[in-house]
């Protein structure tokens, strides 16, 4: 029932930003945390930040300093700032909800970063 939907992603040099939106629809209501996770190029999908309904926070270290997470739950919107972006930041980006019994995922956005 609930639908994400990514946008913000895109091409930028080293250095520079960008800001990922995810905005949810449906049954929005039931939704508890977002978050964003990643898929580098032969690499895993990786977690880079979640935000619970109340607003704590989590990042991968990875990001940790550069990036931002936040939300409007009235929008049920979750937001990225990535700020300093570094080549390895490059990925396949990932939108996720969390309901009581299933998680949900958006269809991703490319982020691309060169050097």
């Amino acid at each position: 029932q609930v639908q994400l939907v990514e946008s913000g992603g895109g091409l930028v040099q080293a250095g520079g930003s960008l800001r990922l939106s995810c905005a949810a629809s449906g049954n929005s209501f039931s939704i508890g945390a977002m978050g964003w996770y990643r898929q580098a190029p032969g690499k895993q999908r990786e977690l880079v930040a979640v935000i619970t309904k109340g607003g704590s926070t989590n990042y991968a270290d990875s990001v940790k300093g550069r990036f931002t997470i936040s939300r409007d739950n009235a929008k049920n919107t979750v937001y990225l700032q990535m700020n300093s972006l570094k080549p390895e930041d490059t990925a396949v980006y990932y939108c996720n909800a969390q309901e009581r019994y299933y998680s949900h995922w958006g269809q991703g956005t490319q982020v691309t970063v060169s050097s």
